[in-house]
């Protein structure tokens, strides 16, 4: 197992629980590393993200839980920031203003265009919701709805500082093969752009395991067929679990290992002392 996870939300925002739970679950484990990474908060009403006026909370309450348990487990504070065009705060202001150690952007929602404020909610347990926006949102066009997702991260990547993409395709969650194939080649058109802007950012990418222990998709986010082309393309990745749930914290970390190397990957990124840097993953599962 990689005893590293930097992807972890607690009652502060969709998790369950409160951060110490975590910690002490992984310290169990055998973890390293924890870092915890709420949903920054958003300037509409939602009941997923961290709520504004409670960054100083959850900052001290991190950095407190830093210094107690610093002689067991490295612990850091971040956050995974929204990124909505013309509404999220920006992502350098948000990570020096609050003294993160690092910042994971990721989209949840996806702006139909900058003129209005039509926001299609692609996560959640509901595919119903996923559905919804296609419809109402996009007259039914999933080519359209889900090109405006890719070029919106697309716009983060190239507009926004942050450390780790999150999920890269969480837009094909709720698909499952019901609107779109991945084969498609309009759809891979998509991806490889994308792919090419993140090595010309040098940003890391999260291979995130939520999707496969929930029960919510078929393949890592992101799938394999990314993964490769990450891979081909030097981009450097982090294993995480998008933990929700203490117990949460290392799911499916073995099988996902085992993929990564399958696609070329001998190493994946960790965050210690202060800066990123590769570990081997040879050895690193049974």
């Amino acid at each position: 197992m990689i005893p590293y996870n930097y992807h972890t939300h607690s009652h502060y925002s969709d998790g369950s629980n409160a951060p110490e739970d975590y910690i002490v679950e992984a310290i169990k484990q055998g973890f390293k590393g924890l870092g915890f990474s709420e949903h920054s908060a958003l300037p509409f009403v939602n009941t997923f993200a961290l709520q504004a006026g409670n960054e100083e909370a959850y900052c001290k309450e991190i950095n407190e839980l830093k210094a107690k348990y610093s002689d067991q487990i490295e612990i850091y504070l971040s956050l995974e920031a929204d990124y909505i065009p013309g509404i999220n705060q920006g992502f350098k202001e948000l990570k020096e203003g609050l003294n993160l150690d690092y910042l994971i952007g990721s989209v949840h929602l996806v702006r139909e265009h900058i003129s209005n404020n039509n926001l299609w909610f692609i996560d959640g347990p509901r595919s119903e919701i996923y559905d919804e926006g296609i419809n109402q949102i996009f007259g039914g066009d999933v080519r359209k709805a889900v090109t405006a997702y890719w070029q919106q991260v697309n716009n983060m990547v190239e507009t926004e500082t942050f450390d780790v993409i999150g999920h890269l395709d969480k837009i094909k969650m709720h698909n499952r093969g019901r609107w779109f194939s991945e084969q498609d080649k309009w759809y891979t058109d998509l991806v490889n752009e994308t792919i090419n802007l993140i090595a010309e950012k040098n940003s890391l990418v999260e291979v995130n395991t939520r999707g496969l222990y929930k029960g919510r998709s078929d393949s890592l986010f992101p799938g394999e067929y990314i993964i490769h082309k990450l891979y081909q393309k030097g981009i450097g990745i982090i294993l995480s679990s998008d933990a929700h749930l203490p117990k949460e914290i290392s799911l499916w970390f073995d099988e996902a290992a085992r993929q990564i190397q399958a696609c070329g990957y001998k190493t994946v990124n960790v965050f210690t002392e202060g800066k990123w840097k590769e570990i081997p993953l040879t050895n690193s599962f049974p």
